[in-house]
């Protein structure tokens, strides 16, 4: 661990992910296993401005920090879904880094980018690095003692025009597990095989109706069947957590700009509502729907997001002539393709009409072709703004 690290709670985290490397995903030959938009570039630039961003100056890579990388698994997926990026990725676990290079040897990763570098650095000493057009920062920051700094060297570390992605635990969907990390704490079983032993018994000693018990076979026990899991939701030495009111006011700390949810079907107010409570929760504004989503799910137990380094200006493609102007791309986190039944970015499963097809296969045979240029019919104007809507065709301004 490099001696300069400046976070007190460094050393033990440390110490407990060399114990226990996460995620604890399996070692693999060959590429990851399907995708996640939230790794692709062109998929984030699509999501959170509404339209594709113009390629970096001087024909220069796009450059990816990945702050906090652990056993490589999103490592392996910003190579293979930003080919041709220039990738770091750090790690204050040695541990967790060896399995992470072995990772990306065996995937073919480091095959996929100009460059990868994968070094055992703290994200508060990376100094003479970046600017950054992407940073990756994972389940990361809520596991230093000062999240804010953590925050605060990530801002430092961003291009003016990047995005930076972060997954952070949220209070109310985690009330069962920090009882559960407390009770095992009071109990002193550790952070180590005896913890892990304990912390299992814990679960089968409790009766079956117990709160914590039932809360914890009915949604965790699968995710932690591997014992890197659930260490690290249950016996983890540093975390906080936070509400809606202090994450935006930790993200506003650090003179960043709140670019959108990563899973934003969570915060609509749709998946709770309907009748004229959807409405009226719908004509509130969005700080005030997500408030509203936080109060009615308890189970919400992470926030992921993006921020930018500058204010985000959301291209909604309502003017047809401009709509018309654009160049269009097949988003490439898609699994099926190219069929009408397909699932989309985040897995789902997607019926496409004759037109929406038609329009994503014109898109594809025809690249840097402007849409009224595809020949397609009055009708791709609907079909397109369609498809941007449900995020399965991506969009450049044309030049009109």
């Amino acid at each position: 661990m490099p001696e300069h690290s400046t976070d007190a709670a460094t050393p033990v985290v440390s110490a407990f992910y060399d114990r226990f490397p996460y995620p604890g995903d399996p070692v693999q030959d060959g590429p990851p296993p399907g995708y996640n938009w939230r790794w692709c570039l062109r998929s984030v630039h699509a999501a959170v401005h509404g339209e594709l961003q113009p390629e970096p100056a001087g024909g220069r890579p796009w450059k990816i920090l990945d702050a906090g990388c652990g056993t490589g698994v999103s490592t392996d997926y910003l190579c293979y879904l930003n080919p041709g990026a220039d990738v770091l990725a750090v790690d204050i676990s040695a541990g967790a880094l060896e399995v992470a290079r072995e990772r990306l040897r065996r995937s073919g990763g480091a095959d996929q980018v100009i460059s990868l570098r994968q070094e055992q650095r703290s994200l508060l000493d990376l100094q003479g690095e970046g600017p950054f057009d992407y940073i990756n920062s994972v389940g990361v920051l809520h596991h230093l003692d000062a999240p804010e700094a953590g925050l605060t060297s990530l801002a430092q570390l961003l291009a003016p025009h990047g995005l930076l992605h972060l997954f952070l635990y949220a209070d109310a969907g985690r009330w069962e597990i920090h009882r559960t990390q407390r009770a095992l704490n009071l109990l002193e079983v550790g952070t180590g095989a005896e913890g892990l032993r304990l912390g299992r018994e814990l679960f089968e000693t409790l009766p079956q109706n117990n709160r914590l018990r039932r809360h914890h076979e009915q949604r965790w026990s699968v995710d932690c069947a591997a014992e890197a899991n659930f260490a690290d939701m249950y016996l983890h030495p540093q975390e906080t957590s936070y509400d809606l009111e202090r994450l935006m006011g930790f993200i506003e700390a650090s003179g960043l700009h709140f670019a959108g949810f990563s899973n934003p079907a969570v915060w609509d107010p749709a998946r709770l509502l309907e009748g004229e409570l959807l409405q009226r929760a719908s004509s509130l504004p969005l700080p005030q729907q997500w408030a509203l989503i936080e109060q009615l799910d308890p189970d919400i137990s992470h926030f992921e997001f993006f921020v930018s380094a500058q204010p985000v200006q959301v291209e909604t493609w309502g003017d047809d002539q401009a709509l018309l102007d654009a160049y269009g791309e097949l988003q490439p986190c898609l699994w099926g393709w190219p069929s009408s039944s397909l699932l989309g970015t985040d897995l789902e499963p997607i019926s496409l009409d004759e037109p929406s097809l038609a329009l994503l296969q014109a898109v594809e045979q025809h690249p840097g072709t402007s849409l009224k240029s595809l020949g397609i019919g009055a009708e791709v104007v609907d079909v397109a703004r369609d498809l941007c809507k449900r995020r399965l065709l991506l969009l450049k301004p044309g030049s009109g």
